[in-house]
């Protein structure tokens, strides 16, 4: 009798931390929702978070659509080349499901880049842009390229930047696993995650610039620790632990890849190895332009800003007008 009485009083422990979470969590979107967006706009399953840049001055005549990696949101993108792309094309940046400021849109089915890649052309209709060259940094260089693949009328050219398109060996880090397992995750990333992310959190952003330097007021700019919510965490999560088998599946592909390519990388990159991935991409890809940065990591597009941007540009004019 005793055991069963304490038993359920641990499950009524947890399940008031879980709803106090919940709570917590609601008053968080609440204020967001009052800070306001650039646009929210209305897909299948919710709204997605969507920020245009006009071109500043004469248009190329191209659109260039920025995705951003794991653990982030389009701010990433914007605030480093974002702006500075915009001098010549319309940019558009896009919250990925459950990131930033986008609603998840679904379940853990939505953590397949084709399932966001398919939300974001919807995104993309409603605001009247049909054809895009897809900029794709880190986790959203598997997304990048499947929308090449599966959609190549919508995209005019395709662009990695520390690009994950292969498998690599291992798994993802612990916490991923857990936060992405149902029930257990759902108690984790209610209680663990806050205090201990917020703890650590600069720590990991300088690992992931290394071994360059993070601006020193990248986290507050970028938004970063939105990360740290619960629902945040959780789809970020599911994002990493499904990527390997999805780009398993899809790295056989790469060869019909038609598109004007550009691929980016370091050789300093440790979190998304340039030999595993942008070497065997740009293997795959007929045409395919390959420019790997000495001495940056995984975040060239803040470290090497101008030689990424022109790199870009250059692509955007073989790729042609919109149409």
């Amino acid at each position: 009798m005793r055991a069963g009485l304490a038993a359920a009083a641990v499950l009524a422990t947890l399940a008031a931390l879980l709803a106090a979470a919940t709570a917590v969590e609601a008053r968080r979107s609440a204020a967001l929702a009052e800070h306001g967006v650039a646009r929210r706009v209305a897909v299948a399953g919710g709204a997605l978070n969507v920020v245009v840049l006009e071109p500043q001055g004469t248009s190329s005549g191209r659109t260039l659509l920025l995705l951003h990696g794991a653990s982030g949101n389009l701010k990433d993108l914007e605030l480093s080349i974002g702006h500075l792309l915009a001098r010549r094309h319309r940019v558009v940046l896009v919250d990925r499901p459950g990131h930033g400021r986008s609603d998840r849109l679904g379940g853990r089915e939505m953590a397949s880049p084709a399932r966001q890649g398919a939300a974001i052309l919807q995104a993309l209709d409603a605001i009247g842009v049909r054809r895009v060259v897809a900029v794709g940094h880190s986790w959203s260089g598997a997304l990048a390229a499947n929308l090449a693949l599966d959609h190549p009328d919508r995209v005019s050219g395709l662009v990695t930047i520390a690009g994950a398109t292969h498998s690599w060996p291992g798994g993802v880090a612990w916490y991923n696993s857990v936060a992405a397992t149902p029930l257990i995750g759902d108690l984790f990333v209610a209680t663990v995650v806050a205090p201990v992310g917020l703890a650590t959190f600069d720590k990991a952003v300088e690992s992931v610039f290394a071994p360059a330097s993070p601006p020193p007021d990248y986290v507050v700019r970028t938004d970063a620790r939105l990360l740290l919510r619960p629902s945040e965490f959780r789809a970020n999560a599911q994002d990493l632990t499904d990527l390997k088998p999805f780009i398993e599946a899809q790295a056989p592909r790469y060869g019909a890849i038609r598109q004007p390519t550009l691929i980016v990388t370091a050789d300093a990159d440790s979190t998304v190895s340039p030999t595993l991935h942008s070497r065997a991409l740009h293997r795959q890809v007929a045409g395919s332009k390959l420019v790997v940065l000495p001495g940056a990591g995984h975040m060239p597009h803040w470290s090497a800003t101008e030689r990424v941007v022109a790199e870009i540009d250059a692509l955007a004019r073989r790729a042609g007008p919109d149409r």
